[in-house]
């Protein structure tokens, strides 16, 4: 029985929106390239996965994908996330395909060995007949770093602000079996400019200016006047 694992990217120079006041549009380029080539070099040394599909409205996205070897599939419209999820796995459930592996791209940290237990996760027998899903939660445990379903089929994906919750209780209320997955370098995502340390490998120099900015925007104090003897 097949997985496929799915990743959504956005467009190279609208992805971390959230980090357009600290990066120029090209950094925002550069880092979302770089972060979906890295992605696609971990999941492809990952055996249990047996299709990577690269869902994006941007064709220089999908150039990318196809030379890693992965699939395609072209958004032909701007929609949310959820949306194109919805769309992707009744797809996928119309191709038979039996398990799904969501996966965002910008997870700086991520290793190959969450993949494998995500997917060795997802692959086991199966016993209860209305499904299974895994997923993994954020540091903070509000949002959704990955999630699979088997079958993809009857879950409305709700990613977004507090989506790991929503998630559980989605597929519990499906009566779904609900296996959560904490590591630490799953749980660590690219959102704010403060996250931009994930990156200090890759991009030195930028995350040093990033943060010398981020030190100068803070607030100072000002020291108390000594008291008088």
């Amino acid at each position: 029985m097949t997985l496929w694992l799915i990743l959504p990217v956005k467009p190279f120079r609208e992805g971390k929106s959230r980090l357009a006041g600290w990066l120029t549009p090209d950094e925002r380029e550069q880092i979302n390239r770089w972060l979906l080539q890295r992605t696609l070099r971990i999941v492809s040394q990952v055996p249990e996965v047996d299709e990577v599909l690269v869902v994006s409205r941007d064709s220089h996205v999908l150039t990318v994908a196809r030379a890693w070897g992965a699939r395609t599939l072209y958004e032909g419209s701007k929609t949310d996330l959820n949306g194109t999820l919805n769309r992707t796995a009744l797809l996928l459930a119309s191709l038979r395909i039996a398990r799904m592996l969501v996966l965002p791209v910008d997870l700086p940290r991520l290793t190959v060995e969450d993949v494998a237990t995500l997917a060795q996760m997802l692959k086991r027998p199966l016993h209860n007949p209305v499904g299974r899903m895994v997923i993994a939660p954020d540091h903070a445990r509000q949002g959704t770093n990955a999630l699979g379903l088997t079958p993809p089929r009857g879950h409305t994906f709700a990613f977004g602000p507090g989506s790991f919750w929503r998630h559980v209780m989605r597929a519990r209320e499906q009566g779904r079996e609900v296996h959560i997955v904490e590591r630490p370098t799953l749980a660590q995502d690219l959102d704010w400019p403060e996250d931009l340390y994930l990156l200090r490998e890759a991009f030195p120099h930028l995350v040093q200016r990033v943060y010398e900015h981020l030190a100068e925007a803070q607030p100072k104090t000002e020291e108390a006047p000594a008291s008088g003897g």
